[in-house]
């Protein structure tokens, strides 16, 4: 069996490698992202584009670091012309504002190499029910299958590790 596809935005990495959070929730959500990324990579293919390691070597030397670092281990897709065009179509529906245009790409790159997560701790224009939504609408309006969108604790492996045909919703 395959293992899923797993498109890490730039936000992923940056609470995986940055000091802990005076602020509880974010403090709670870079624990999260530590403890989602200890056994991911047996479970998950990451992937990553280029725009993800241009965000993340931008800002303090020793940061961007610790951030290309963490991202050495995961595979880079490419940004094809189909990617720019689903980009610019997302940007056209309305599924992100013209200054979110680079979230709009990460989505455009995830959707057109098949990724089946788009893992990111952008509640803003990502990760919330009003906006995913709208990019879902989008993507297939373009002709695309959209990542599922989803936080870290969205996408934790469960504890109980309950036999499959146990857990509710098997099929």
């Amino acid at each position: 069996m395959t293992k899923p596809s797993v498109y890490v935005e730039t936000s992923i990495v940056s609470y995986l490698t940055a000091r802990p959070s005076r602020d509880l929730i974010i403090a709670a959500q870079q624990a999260m992202t530590r403890e989602w990324w200890l056994d991911a990579p047996e479970r998950l293919v990451l992937v990553a584009s280029e725009l993800v390691l241009t965000e993340a070597a931008a800002g303090d030397a020793e940061a961007a670091h610790a951030r290309l670092t963490a991202l050495e281990t995961v595979t880079r897709l490419d940004t094809t012309e189909d990617a720019a065009a689903l980009t610019q179509r997302l940007l056209e529906l309305g599924a992100f504002p013209r200054v979110a245009a680079a979230d709009a790409a990460h989505v455009g790159i995830a959707a057109t190499n098949r990724g089946d997560y788009l893992l990111t701790w952008n509640l803003r224009h990502f990760a919330n029910a009003a906006v995913r939504s709208w990019i879902e609408r989008a993507c297939r309006k373009a002709g695309y299958e959209p990542p599922v969108i989803c936080t870290p604790n969205e996408l934790m492996e469960e504890d109980d590790h309950a036999d499959e045909a146990d857990r509710p919703n098997h099929r």
